[in-house]
């Protein structure tokens, strides 16, 4: 089925118009707040984790492999969703409540960089010149915790099965560039998971469609 055909099925329910547009409305909203408060979080100072996983091996810089996952990932994720509307959009509200979780976990624990981190610099925002770069962005990975939103909400086993593998060399490059603290990954983990079980849970509760009338596994 050809998207302008799919999406304009779904456009004609109101239900999904309004809810669409809200859930666009509050993504863009909430993405402006976390840069904002990315900038200020860089200006406070926090603690040293004492690391033991980090402590056994030399930081390796990955930074151009860890944002080709992340990137190649979220276009693949993209045009692997534009056929699954309704997937896309509570990908899109998984993604927001874990933003918002994401900046109550760090204004909760002040955390200075690992010492021998190597920058995890954006390469596309460091071309443009249009950001800083981040150290104290820290508990909890938030590459992490968005690859594993990709996997949780693609919608087959294969490109589950890929997602998840995604996350895992992910995890693996920001440990090993000791970019993020062991706990940082460890606990994306269970905040990415629990951001979108929560968001299926809302949905349920609000008796709006979920991913069952299309016949998918959540």
């Amino acid at each position: 089925m050809a998207l302008r055909t799919l999406w304009g099925g779904y456009w004609k329910d109101q239900t999904f118009r309004i809810e669409l547009t809200v859930t666009v409305l509050l993504l863009v909203g909430v993405v402006s707040a976390l840069a904002k408060f990315l900038k200020m979080i860089e200006l406070r100072p926090g603690v040293i984790l004492n690391d033991p996983v980090l402590a056994m091996f030399k930081p390796v810089d990955l930074t151009w492999l860890t944002f080709a996952l992340i990137y190649g990932g979220l276009f693949l994720a993209i045009g692997i969703l534009l056929s699954h509307p309704r997937r896309l959009m509570i990908a899109f509200q998984a993604y927001t409540l874990m933003v918002i979780i994401r900046m109550i976990a760090m204004s909760l624990t002040p955390l200075d960089p690992p010492p021998t981190m190597i920058a995890l610099v954006d390469p596309t925002v460091s071309y443009f010149g249009t950001g800083v770069n981040l150290s104290r962005d820290l508990f909890f990975s938030g590459h992490t915790s968005t690859m594993l939103l990709l996997a949780l909400t693609a919608p087959s086993v294969r490109w589950r099965t890929v997602f998840g593998m995604a996350t895992a060399a992910v995890a693996g490059c920001v440990l090993a560039q000791h970019a993020h603290y062991t706990i940082d990954v460890f606990a994306a983990v269970f905040f990415a998971y629990g951001a979108y079980a929560l968001v299926l849970r809302v949905r349920k509760a609000l008796s709006l469609p979920d991913l069952s009338v299309l016949g998918e596994r959540p």
